[in-house]
């Protein structure tokens, strides 16, 4: 009998952690019977009553299991290191807020048996702030045009993945992961599905405007050379129009000594512009580096704090933990 992993990424998910265990166990139950499962639950760190509340269901249901971080370790690493736990035939990732719908879980299992790989849920639309949704496509579309890797838009992560991609992920040893591109760049043959994102059952979204600038940063970073050469171009581009500018000024000079001034607008304009342009490029370039050195550190992608429902051969050499 195959066995399906669900994992469900949750951070400070009180309202909705029961309801989803729930909505997943009736359809695995009702619709994939003929299936083995289990509910992975990995928590990054809450401070409400997550926890507490995930405890509980695990005490009801052996085939639902829990890790907790000892910490928060970020939107990404939690996710992608909870995937490297899972130990079934394939692993599907759900938000814990209900935005993703999980009817679709039925349809992914049914592309994964036709042999895709992996089965990606893809937003065509979203009931989310229509200026946020505006801001997403616009940056899906400048990343997509800028990566010499073809990005996929409007995926989130929603979807099933196939042991044999999650052995990828485990190889990969990648201390910031950013899953999005990984499936883009490494990923075989993929189905995707549209669906509408709803929006939250309960509870207010963890994104503002730090996390969100966090992952634009990391696919910049990590899937193109746009910043970099963009600078070098536009260095060259200012030195010249500099030179060629300075010349006309010199020329203007010695030919009309007494009826030209310098003034010193031009000077200042100049300095100030050349003096944003060094600084905006000092400040990309440095998300190069902040990336190069996390990389470098390849600290671990989580350190847990317990684990509830386990089995020791569970256990994958990427496992750290305080207990």
């Amino acid at each position: 009998m195959k066995k399906i992993s669900i994992l469900v990424p949750c951070y400070n998910e009180e309202e909705n952690v029961v309801p989803m265990s729930k909505a997943l166990s009736d359809v695995m139950q009702t619709s994939l019977g003929t299936y083995d499962y289990e509910i992975v639950f990995i928590d990054n760190h809450s401070t409400d009553l997550t926890r507490p509340r995930i405890e509980e269901i695990c005490q009801k249901d052996s085939r639902i299991k829990a890790i907790f971080n000892s910490r928060n370790f970020g939107q990404f690493n939690s996710p992608y290191y909870g995937m490297l736990q899972c130990t079934g035939d394939c692993v599907i990732c759900i938000c814990a807020d209900f935005q993703d719908p999980v009817e679709m879980i039925p349809r992914f299992v049914e592309e994964w048996e036709k042999g895709y790989k992996i089965v990606c849920g893809i937003k065509t639309s979203s009931r989310e702030n229509k200026l946020m949704r505006f801001f997403r496509t616009c940056y899906y579309k400048l990343i997509r045009k800028m990566s010499s890797t073809e990005q996929i838009e409007h995926f989130t992560g929603f979807g099933l993945y196939d042991k044999s991609f999650i052995q990828v992920l485990r190889d990969l040893k990648d201390p910031t992961p950013f899953l999005r591109g990984i499936v883009a760049e490494l990923g075989p043959t993929r189905k995707e599905i549209p669906y509408e994102q709803a929006k939250r059952r309960a509870g207010k979204t963890h994104n503002n405007f730090y996390t969100l600038y966090d992952a634009a940063m990391l696919s910049f970073t990590s899937y193109t050379k746009i910043g970099l050469r963009l600078a070098s171009f536009l260095g060259m581009i200012i030195a010249t129009l500099s030179a060629v500018i300075g010349l006309v000024y010199l020329v203007l000079k010695l030919c009309h000594w007494d009826r030209f001034p310098m003034g010193t607008a031009p000077a200042l304009i100049g300095m100030f512009f050349l003096g944003a342009i060094q600084l905006f490029f000092i400040g990309f370039l440095g998300e190069y580096i902040l990336n190069i050195n996390t990389r470098v550190m390849n600290r671990p992608l989580v350190i847990e704090e317990k684990r509830i429902n386990f089995d020791k051969e569970d256990f994958h050499d990427n496992h750290i933990s305080l207990q």
